[in-house]
């Protein structure tokens, strides 16, 4: 079990490495297939420069060309998304030793998803804004799971209406709290990433991911406020990291707090 724990993370810090690439072009008009270079000199990256995690190290987080450092975002999102991924691979992991096909529909769905709402906390923390398009794909892939999974088992079905509801009613104080403040209080992209994460989790998680990220967004805030002066009670924080942290926790350790 082991030895595929330490594929899959190998597997997410691979996927980690695209991952940086989609965060830092996202809307800035380069595409996502072209080579990766110093953001400083533009040193286009050779094969060695590549490797997650180790290149960074290797390079003592410095280019080697011009020396300007290396954004520590890089190794972080990458060691972060082999994390998940192997979460994700020791979660389903009595499906992998008992059906593949489910197991690989399975985690890859699920990896998929996770993987897109990494990029929006990351995304969010750099721009303190949710890409509508990605929180569309977000949706359209959690709607889609209404239908394949029913509490995260593969099963063709038809959704109940509270399954349906799930999304909207979750999306609903956060969108209040959008349009009562006109946007000081929330911005509408949590509302938007709400929908997703409703339909994803289902009712009783995504309630218990939201009340956890509150949580730890009050505590996390409280500290910042306390402890860094670029921070005070009326700066600007993002909350979909906080969203994100919650369902993601809520999922691997099915924690059901009503």
């Amino acid at each position: 079990m082991f030895i595929f724990v330490g594929i899959f993370f190998v597997f997410g810090l691979i996927i980690g490495s695209f991952l940086n690439v989609v965060i830092l072009r996202l809307n800035t008009g380069r595409s996502f297939d072209g080579r990766s270079g110093c953001m400083s000199c533009m040193h286009k990256l050779s094969w060695y420069e590549l490797i997650p995690v180790f290149s960074f190290l290797g390079l003592g987080g410095r280019c080697k060309d011009c020396k300007s450092k290396i954004s520590i975002q890089y190794p972080l999102v990458e060691f972060i998304t082999g994390v998940i991924f192997a979460l994700l691979f020791f979660k389903f992991q009595e499906l992998f030793y008992y059906n593949i096909f489910v197991f690989g529909f399975t985690f890859f769905y699920y990896a998929f998803a996770f993987s897109l709402l990494f990029v929006i906390t990351v995304y969010d923390l750099r721009h303190k804004i949710i890409p509508d398009s990605l929180a569309i794909i977000f949706g359209l892939l959690a709607f889609l799971g209404l239908f394949l999974f029913n509490n995260t088992i593969f099963s063709f079905h038809i959704p109940t209406l509270a399954d349906f509801s799930a999304g909207f009613l979750i999306a609903l104080p956060f969108a209040l709290f959008w349009f009562v403040s006109s946007g000081r209080w929330m911005g509408l992209g949590d509302a938007k990433l709400a929908v997703g994460l409703g339909w994803l989790l289902g009712m009783s998680q995504v309630f218990s991911a939201t009340v956890i990220a509150f949580w730890i967004g009050a505590i996390i805030g409280l500290l910042l406020v306390i402890f860094s002066k670029r921070y005070g009670m009326k700066s600007e924080i993002p909350f979909a990291p906080y969203l994100v942290l919650g369902g993601l926790l809520v999922f691997l350790f099915e924690l059901h707090l009503f």
